[in-house]
């Protein structure tokens, strides 16, 4: 419990040492290429129903499997083990076993790639959240199969150009969103610094005898946070000095630490925060009024979303000069506004996806049915009432609302001291309801 409340370093727990066993499983990489090998049976099936099965959503698994079971449990995932799926995801698979097979130039990554990459990779996270609503993809089995087999060849052709997977460390948008959420999670994967003192093989990050090294040109000793790390275990069978550690700790203590330094979670947080009030707003009867009066939905939830976007932006901009920290000697620029509404936006992921989840989940089994013509299956179907996942709904954002002025708390107890002003720290938190309210507005 200690190790949950402190923010101390000293005081995380180590889980390697308590689960030893998990260790193990993350060293034995046989293991890791069961669950790869599942994920990609998995995503061969969704391709396969998607293009080749009937087109009509509720006669096709491939939608609610994508949208509604996988992406769900993955948003889940990132308040616990941060990366950890992008250890295991599908979607570097095809680049891998053509690296392995010889299909690769292997070049060093490009410095271009390097320096614009989070810029690339948080435009087309938006353009797939605007190309979900608008091009209906959660309605679509050929449109889901379509977006997922063009990130699949997107990682394939950086990884025939470059080593390792250059697509998830610098290109991916859902691995730059997991990366951003990762922050927020209640594990960290660290080295041990005292252990790697003196270590010149630096295996960890190259590999060695026939072992593959870190896949996102890292290894355990250069992990400092969250964003990159895929917590995959590569590091684990390489390391002569048993210095990688799973650590448990304060979930608020990276963003803490960071005071909103990360450019990646600067730039993904507003919009999706924006995408979120936009796509539950588009659930309201009023949106539809204003969708006919522009002529077009797409253009209406444009609309709803640009604006919704200016409005998140501005209130980032304005916490950030009422707290008066944007700028320090040490490192740049910073948006400590950021980190404070982090548990607030990814929180509203999970509530938006868990609603489409539980919405439905009651026909998913049917849906199985009408696919493989065993009709008895329709007697399975259920519904779950509304009213209990909006009382959830609304309980998760409080509490998201109450971790950001935990963080704003100990922004003016520590890392700002005696330097943001009492009706400064006032506005910020009638700043936060707002969001709040917004959020419970839309919900209901």
């Amino acid at each position: 419990m200690r190790s949950i409340i402190s923010s101390e370093d000293n005081d995380r727990l180590d889980l390697f040492k308590v689960f030893p066993g998990f260790r193990r499983f993350l060293a034995s990489r046989h293991h890791y290429a069961q669950l790869r090998t599942a994920g990609d049976l998995m995503f061969v099936l969704v391709l396969v129903s998607g293009f080749f099965g009937p087109s009509e959503a509720r006669n096709n698994m491939a939608v609610f499997l994508t949208w509604g079971i996988l992406w769900p449990i993955i948003v889940l995932s990132w308040f616990f083990v941060g990366r950890m799926w992008c250890g295991i995801c599908p979607f570097p698979g095809l680049g891998l076993f053509l690296q392995r097979k010889g299909f690769t130039r292997a070049r060093p990554v490009p410095r271009f790639l390097k320096r614009y990459g989070v810029y690339l990779s948080v435009f087309l996270f938006a353009l797939i959240i605007w190309v979900e609503i608008v091009g209906g993809l959660d309605n679509s089995p050929q449109g889901t199969s379509w977006l997922i087999l063009t990130i699949v060849l997107g990682s394939a052709i950086l990884g025939i150009l470059y080593a390792g997977q250059a697509w998830c460390r610098h290109l991916c948008p859902l691995g730059r969103i997991s990366g951003a959420a990762a922050t927020l999670a209640i594990t960290e994967f660290r080295a041990n610094h005292e252990r790697c003192a003196g270590c010149t093989t630096f295996a960890c990050q190259r590999g060695g005898d026939g072992k593959r090294g870190c896949p996102v040109y890292l290894g355990a000793y250069a992990v400092k946070n969250n964003l990159h790390c895929l917590v995959c275990g590569h590091c684990i069978p390489n390391c002569d000095r048993d210095s990688p550690q799973f650590l448990l700790r304060n979930p608020y203590s990276e963003l803490i630490k960071n005071k909103g330094r990360y450019i990646t979670s600067n730039y993904i947080v507003p919009f999706l925060i924006a995408s979120q009030l936009a796509r539950f707003f588009r659930q309201k009867e009023v949106f539809h009024q204003f969708a006919r009066f522009c002529r077009s939905e797409a253009l209406g939830f444009t609309i709803i979303l640009l604006l919704a976007y200016i409005i998140v932006l501005t209130g980032v901009r304005l916490g950030n000069r009422l707290l008066g920290h944007q700028e320090a000697s040490l490192f740049g620029r910073f948006s400590p506004m950021v980190p404070i509404l982090i548990p607030m936006a990814f929180s509203g992921e999970l509530v938006y996806r868990m609603a489409y989840m539980a919405n439905g989940l009651g026909d998913f089994v049917p849906t199985v049915g009408r696919q493989i013509n065993w009709h008895f299956l329709e007697y399975f179907t259920f519904s779950i009432p509304d009213f209990p996942i909006q009382i959830m709904s609304a309980f998760l954002m409080l509490n998201s609302s109450i971790a950001a002025c935990y963080i704003l708390w100990r922004f003016c107890l520590e890392q700002f001291e005696g330097t943001i002003k009492l009706r400064h720290f006032i506005f910020i938190n009638l700043l936060i309801s707002t969001f709040l309210f917004a959020y419970i507005y839309v919900i209901f």
